[in-house]
C-alpha cells in the first residue's frame, strides 16, 4: 500500500504538471527577472527528487549534471522546457521505484552520504519535498499571470488520489 505521504507527494506531482499545462516551449523559457524561468522551475524540482530519492536513496546517478544546472544556487538558466519535462519524468519515475518502498517505520530512518547520515531523516526529506512543489508551483503561477496566461487553475484540484484515510 502507498503510504500517505508518497501519495502527496504524487498528488503535488499531478497540481505540479496540472499547473504548468499548456506553457510553451517559448513561455517555459523566459525570464522574468529576478525570477527564474519555468523550465528552471521544472528542472529544479527535477533535481531535488533526484538528490533525494535517486541519488541518494538508490545509489544512482541518471543525470550527473543536474544539480550543477538547476540545483540549489545554481545561477539563472533559461533551458528547454521540453528537455526539462523528459528529465523530470525520468526521475519521478525513477524515484517512485524507491518511495514505493516506504512504510512508516522507514521514514524515520536517515540516509547515510559519504559515510555520514544526512541532516534529516526520510520522512522530513518528503515533507520538504512536497512543500517544496507548491512554493514553486506558485512562483510559476505568478509567472504565468505576468506572462498574460489566461484560464489558469484557480484553486486545487481533485483530490479523490490523496484522500486522508486515517492514523499512519
Amino acid at each position: 500500500m502507498t503510504h500517505p505521504l508518497v501519495a502527496q507527494l504524487r498528488f503535488t506531482r499531478s497540481e505540479f504538471v496540472r499547473g504548468l499545462a499548456g506553457v510553451s516551449e517559448e513561455d517555459g523559457c523566459r525570464r522574468l527577472v529576478p525570477m527564474n524561468c519555468i523550465s528552471w522551475i521544472v528542472g529544479h524540482l527535477a533535481s531535488q527528487e533526484h538528490t533525494y530519492w535517486v541519488v541518494q536513496a538508490q545509489r544512482q546517478n541518471l543525470f550527473p549534471d543536474l544539480h550543477t544546472l538547476v540545483g540549489g544556487g545554481s545561477p539563472p538558466s533559461t533551458l528547454s522546457l521540453a528537455e526539462m519535462w523528459e528529465t523530470w519524468q525520468t526521475v519521478t519515475s525513477a524515484a517512485d521505484r524507491f518511495l514505493d518502498t516506504l512504510t512508516s517505520e522507514r521514514l524515520v530512518n536517515y540516509f547515510e552520504w559519504q559515510g555520514q547520515p544526512v541532516r534529516e531523516n526520510i520522512g522530513t526529506m518528503l515533507f520538504r519535498n512536497i512543500h517544496h512543489y507548491w512554493f514553486h508551483l506558485g512562483e510559476a503561477h505568478a509567472i504565468r499571470q505576468m506572462l498574460g496566461h489566461t484560464d489558469l487553475p484557480q484553486f486545487v484540484g481533485d483530490m479523490s488520489q490523496a484522500v486522508y484515510s486515517g492514523g499512519w
